[in-house]
């Protein structure tokens, strides 16, 4: 049986948190050369309150600490009636948090957008930008959702696109803020421009210094510190943050044989998840990272965790579809995947969401968005055979490679089983997805889901077990990883999908980009943001698709198509 061990043992497990000696001795303090070489940020911002963050990079390895000023002040003009007042403060970092700075800032005016540095050992780092939530009436919120960056697979230019968006209340970001995967051959390594961009290290991580290192190479990309200046970030992380379809207690790419125990692991990458992202951390230690931002009158958002907190082992078509005779057992695979104990997020989450949904609506917001990994919608495997027609069919496969020949004819054999897509998503665990139906419907939530981790822009209504619409899902495409449409270039990966699935509106498989979300009291609105290359370093950005629904009574209105 796998045994779980709360953060906090973990690290001291690991040697990572222990407590210093009675007697220490005052620690050094450097006084040497610093370089802020990844950036600023901000995150999870609240009315008074918000996340800063940056790393200070000393020019030489030291044990010393670094002493550290950081400066907050609002953007508006002072005038006769109103001062500009800056808040500031101090402390010290080290190598026990790889140097990164955290500081959760208080005192702070709703609704009020602000600048902030910082300064250590005479150098002041870039300047960022950040709003704090509004209270009572509010008229719109813009947010910019984005999930999914390979870096070896191309430049961020979608980041780029976000940190110049004329206007962006916050940047939601719902995971694989990186990638574990590492070494000649990897996910990612047949982009052109790969060879620049090759992961550091150059091989899977699993230590602690190794998820460090990976974390600051992202970080030190400037598309990506564009982005983080430009306004707070509110994320959440999915697998690769710690290794390829993470869960409770284990992950696909991890083999504990040749990787050690999964919660050593485990550890190590939330540590440096923690000290590297602008993210408040759970009172206490652990890995439930869910919680709520109220933005006025107008939304409530809900980010969830559904890979570490609760999440069973996903079920797999090689290990769980065959019988004892090696042909396709459904009767007994369907009967697994509806197993009501399976969890994906768990009985006491699930009971939190609940009730910030009821709280939310009580309160007379009119949206309840939740922030959401993985994609929600009931997603069959669609078999192009049958979707195109032999003709089209044949053209299309003829014109394709070898590779992807084997990738449609495995589409074609299962989407003919009427099998879901993707067992690591909200397919794989439908008993659970039917209980936050029921928590929405209990509620009255106007629910807008917001998902990641496809690499596909999507549009879906969201449909409980008796047919009654339940919320509306907007998936955000990847800024740059790979999705189906790239690697099945002839085929109309996403048309396909939307004529074999009820809930599917819209899909586009092969576009690297964002959604700019705009909510009023009226209406939500979808602009679904593309750019136009990832390889090449120029890039122009267009408008895929846009759709809007509207507030109901006890619910939302089916997406409707229009114009930017």
């Amino acid at each position: 049986m796998a045994v779980e061990i709360n953060r906090r043992a973990a690290l001291a497990f690991l040697g990572l948190g222990a407590a210093a000696p009675a007697f220490a001795q005052t620690p050094t303090r450097y006084g040497g050369v610093v370089a802020f070489k990844h950036g600023v940020a901000s995150g999870d911002p609240l009315a008074d309150r918000v996340i800063l963050w940056t790393r200070i990079t000393p020019a030489e390895a030291t044990t010393g600490e670094i002493a550290y000023r950081w400066r907050i002040t609002p953007t508006g003009k002072p005038n006769l009636f109103r001062r500009v007042k800056t808040l500031s403060g101090e402390g010290v970092t080290s190598a026990a948090r790889d140097f990164t700075v955290k500081v959760d800032v208080a005192g702070l005016k709703p609704g009020t957008e602000y600048s902030y540095e910082f300064e250590a050992n005479g150098v002041v780092s870039r300047n960022g930008w950040v709003r704090t939530l509004p209270v009572g009436k509010t008229a719109d919120v813009v947010l910019a959702v984005a999930s999914c960056s390979l870096h070896p697979n191309g430049y961020f230019h979608a980041y780029s696109a976000i940190s110049a968006l004329p206007r962006v209340d916050a940047v939601l970001h719902l995971g694989d803020y990186i990638y574990e995967y590492g070494g000649p051959g990897s996910y990612g390594m047949d982009s052109k421009v790969a060879w620049h961009r090759a992961h550091e290290p150059n091989h899977e991580i699993v230590t602690l210094a190794d998820y460090r290192t990976r974390h600051a190479q992202y970080k030190a990309d400037v598309q990506l510190q564009a982005a983080h200046a430009r306004a707070a970030w509110i994320v959440v992380w999915d697998d690769h943050e710690t290794a390829n379809d993470s869960f409770m207690s284990g992950a696909q790419n991890h083999t504990p044989i040749d990787e050690g125990p999964w919660n050593e692991r485990k550890a190590a990458a939330i540590k440096a998840y923690f000290e590297w992202m602008p993210i408040r951390e759970p009172e206490g230690g652990g890995f439930a990272i869910n919680r709520t931002f109220h933005f006025g009158d107008l939304m409530s958002l809900m980010m969830l965790e559904t890979r570490l907190t609760a999440r069973d082992q996903q079920l797999s078509y090689d290990r769980d579809l065959n019988g004892m005779d090696g042909k396709p057992d459904l009767p007994a695979f369907r009967k697994k995947l509806a197993d009501p104990y399976r969890r994906m997020m768990g009985e006491a989450q699930e009971a939190w969401l609940a009730s910030e949904l009821r709280a939310s609506v009580a309160a007379g917001r009119t949206w309840q968005v939740l922030g959401n990994e993985v994609v929600m919608a009931r997603l069959n495997i669609p078999s192009p055979r049958k979707e195109m027609g032999d003709a089209a069919y044949a053209k299309a496969l003829a014109a394709s490679p070898d590779a992807a020949r084997k990738r449609v004819a495995r589409l074609d054999e299962f989407g003919r089983l009427n099998l879901p897509y993707g067992l690591d998503m909200w397919d794989g665990y439908p008993a659970d997805r039917e209980r936050v139906y029921a928590g929405i419907k209990a509620a009255g939530a106007r629910a807008i889901v917001l998902s990641g981790d496809s690499h596909a822009f999507w549009v879906n209504e969201l449909f409980d077990d008796k047919g009654a619409r339940a919320a509306v899902e907007f998936g955000t495409t990847g800024i740059t990883s790979p999705g189906g449409g790239d690697a099945l270039r002839a085929f109309p990966i996403g048309d396909l999908f939307a004529s074999a699935n009820r809930e599917v509106l819209f899909s586009d498989q092969a576009a690297k980009g964002f959604i700019l979300l705009t909510l009023t009291p009226t209406q939500a609105r979808a602009d679904l943001v593309a750019v136009s290359n990832i390889t090449e370093p120029t890039f122009e950005t267009r408008v895929v698709k846009t759709y809007r629904v509207t507030p109901e009574a006890g619910g939302v209105s089916a997406p409707v198509e229009g114009q930017a």
